[in-house]
């Protein structure tokens, strides 16, 4: 498509299945191929990202077939085959590339991990000088610091530091792999962790399949030497795509309720409904499902999203429908995703006609309601800001979502999940 339409609705009565989290995915593939046998990954999500984590497992050794149950993922107890030098194409996924690069060290060769464009701007510079402290030999092939990559050398294990101000997924990274290192590990996070609550779930992956994992007081994570158990293992629901589908609810007035949700997650972006209530929403939580109902007006929050950053655009297009302001804090490594978002937040607010602030000094975002119209909104390939300028449309009308096929990386069937439901 080269492009959909997004016309306005209200007082919506709905009831969607939020899709499988593509961080739990993620995570239990890597698991699952570190395990000393046969795993289940049931209910996984079928995404670009998480087909890129298949194939780049397939290309070091390790077999993942797709079934009706699920993935199987056939383990190798931490020892790859031998293969020779590989090179992987991360494509657009961060968490693959991230996440590959302390596996890499697991693989008896040299492994090249490259992506796209934008991939060859995001940084790995504190990673792989994490790395080279406990055995990995790094060089980069362009641009010191960012992909191309060519990782080899061993996990030795041992004390480690490191900056995750980027990106927490550097220290998952270091975490998912540490069972096989030749030491035990001890990694220290320097100062502040973006988007912290991701290491919840990492470690809550790693126990399911049984690593252990201690938190040390300093904020540091201590892995013991041991092994991860082969098990049949099921993706839970997730809250960052629930997000779209919450908006509505905010947006268009009337109730929204989704369903696949575990009530008791740790994943940061759970907080996104507790936002909507404090714009003014009924948000109500039953076994397995979220409601969110909006009668009344919309009123701008004062939050701190750092620990939720996959929702931060999704609360920038709410924020545009309310009667004050919204600042948003806790922002400032948005512009190493998969686009810069803080950039494809201004551009979406402003192009709706809302007033849009950004203070780098202090990592926030300001967003003033206006007069809001249908306007042409290029996602720059990246999921969420697509998502995102459709709920907008579904308040305003009119709004035309450039490249919708990049919705893929995340939610293949977002587009089917609102024909299906009549918008």
């Amino acid at each position: 498509m080269d492009g959909i339409v997004i016309n306005r609705h209200r007082d919506v009565d709905l009831t969607f299945s939020a899709p499988p989290s593509k961080s739990y995915t993620h995570r239990a593939l890597f698991c699952a191929a570190l395990a000393d046998g046969i795993s289940i990954i049931e209910n996984p999500l079928y995404s670009g990202d998480t087909e890129v984590t298949c194939r780049a497992l397939g290309q070091l050794g390790v077999r993942t077939e797709r079934t009706a149950d699920g993935i199987i993922v056939d383990g190798c107890g931490g020892v790859m085959p031998p293969g020779g030098d590989v090179t992987i194409d991360c494509e657009g996924s961060g968490t693959s590339l991230r996440f590959l690069a302390t596996f890499a060290l697991l693989y008896p060769g040299r492994v090249t991990l490259t992506g796209s464009p934008r991939m060859k701007e995001r940084p790995v510079g504190e990673l792989t000088g994490a790395l080279r402290e406990i055995g990995g030999d790094i060089r980069f092939t362009e641009r010191p610091g960012f992909p191309p990559v060519e990782i080899s050398g061993e996990l030795s294990g041992g004390s480690v530091s490191i900056d995750a101000s980027k990106s927490s997924q550097f220290i998952s990274s270091m975490l998912i792999p540490a069972p096989y290192a030749e030491d035990p590990v001890d990694i220290i996070p320097e100062g502040h962790v973006a988007s912290e609550s991701y290491l919840d779930i990492t470690v809550d992956v790693m126990e399911k399949f049984g690593a252990a994992v201690e938190r040390m007081p300093d904020g540091g994570f201590h892995v013991p030497s041991g092994a991860y158990v082969p098990r049949d293992y099921r993706v839970e629901g997730d809250y960052s795509s629930a997000s779209y589908l919450f908006a509505i609810a905010a947006i268009c007035g009337g109730t929204v309720t989704v369903n696949n949700l575990n009530p008791d997650s740790v994943q940061g972006d759970t907080a996104f409904a507790g936002a909507l209530a404090s714009m003014g929403c009924r948000v109500t939580k039953d076994a397995g499902s979220v409601t969110v109902t909006r009668k009344g007006p919309l009123s701008g929050v004062d939050i701190d999203m750092s620990s939720s950053p996959d929702t931060v655009q999704t609360l920038a297009a709410v924020a545009v429908f309310a009667d004050s302001p919204t600042r948003i804090t806790g922002v400032s490594h948005l512009i190493y995703k998969e686009s810069d978002r803080i950039g494809a937040i201004g551009r979406m607010v402003e192009g709706c006609g809302a007033g849009f602030e950004y203070n780098d000094n202090e990592g926030e975002i300001v967003i003033t309601p206006g007069k809001i119209h249908g306007f042409v909104l290029d996602p720059v390939d990246d999921h969420r800001t697509a998502m995102s300028g459709a709920v907008i449309g579904l308040g305003a009308g009119g709004v035309t979502i450039k490249d919708p096929e990049c919705v893929g990386k995340s939610y293949p069937g977002f587009w089917d999940e609102l024909r299906r439901a009549g918008l």
